[in-house]
């Protein structure tokens, strides 16, 4: 155990943003925290950097706690970086100025860091004419300069384009890899954290409601709040009990519409790439179908099959 938070809250006036929560974070591995706007994603990463006062509770890096900021001069842990959505460059700086400003290695370790974060043809930029891609992987590596061994990160792909957000996803597996760091991420969109994180903690209003592996969190929801998270879903009714059950749209097949089995009609189609996502109208109100057969058209009339062990 590398890092850990222990009955850890936080409020703001009459507004609790963090309840009493705890979670543990193994040495080495790659952590997603998600959850919707102002569930405490943002203060509870900045609380286990150290940068927010806690009311209550304690985080520990290893065994040795780690101080907030009324509590220290300089706020923040030496091992623990925090990477905010916003990456602030000081102006009228080089990149290389900048980086051996903030660095406590030597020119050759810079000159590698440099090359494992993308930035080595940036380094005599000046701070204002970098895009917002180039301004996170220089942020990034201003942060590393101070060899953390925890990377805290919210929301480092909010602001790129695809093509910078690829090459930071990049980065990151190089640095987990190469520098046996570990991570932690925030973000709001899935496909960002199901196939990268070990490891995926969901939050809502301050609490953290459901932790597990990418594939226990997206296939075995315990709500529909955790589910719309990760993607579309069915509500499925129970023939047997009250209680509906939560669904991926993967999970069931399609063909020509057969006498007998649970029918309807195709009212949407969403091309995907590898995949097509339809809309189906049954008796039993809309179902959300995916399937790699994009030859079916609206209006088609279809029989729907579920696939086996695919149900919470």
């Amino acid at each position: 155990m590398i890092l850990s938070a222990h009955r850890i809250g936080k409020s703001y006036g009459e507004q609790t943003v963090l309840y009493p929560l705890d979670l543990q974070v193994i040495a080495g591995e790659k952590l997603g925290i998600i959850g919707e706007t102002g569930s405490g994603k943002t203060t509870l990463l900045r609380s286990l950097a150290g940068l927010v006062q806690l009311d209550q509770g304690s985080v520990f890096f290893q065994e040795e706690r780690v101080l907030g900021p009324a509590e220290k001069l300089l706020p923040g842990h030496p091992s623990i970086a925090y990477l905010s959505q916003s990456v602030d460059l000081r102006n009228q700086y080089r990149v290389r100025d900048l980086l051996e400003l903030n660095s406590i290695l030597d020119l050759k370790d810079d000159a590698v860091l440099a090359k494992l974060c993308r930035i080595d043809h940036l380094m005599d930029r000046m701070t204002d004419q970098l895009s917002g891609g180039e301004r996170q992987r220089i942020g990034l590596a201003i942060a590393l300069a101070k060899k953390p061994r925890v990377l805290l990160l919210d929301e480092p792909f909010s602001n790129l384009d695809i093509g910078h957000r690829n090459t930071l996803r990049a980065i990151l597996d190089d640095l987990h890899q190469d520098l046996k760091l570990t991570l932690l991420i925030i973000s709001h969109n899935p496909t960002e954290i199901l196939g990268w994180a070990d490891r995926i903690v969901v939050m809502r209003a301050g609490q953290c409601v459901q932790t597990g592996t990418s594939e226990q969190i997206y296939t075995k929801p315990i709500d529909e709040y955790v589910a719309q998270l990760l993607g579309p879903y069915n509500l499925i009714p129970n023939s047997i009990s009250n209680q509906s059950r939560i669904t991926r749209p993967e999970n069931f097949w399609l063909q020509q519409e057969q006498e007998t089995g649970w029918n309807g009609m195709i009212v949407k189609k969403e091309f995907e790439g590898s995949s097509t996502l339809y809309t189906v109208l049954t008796d039993l109100g809309t179902i959300q179908i995916r399937t790699i057969d994009g030859a079916l058209s609206i209006g088609q009339k279809v029989s729907i099959l579920e696939k086996e062990n695919h149900t919470k």
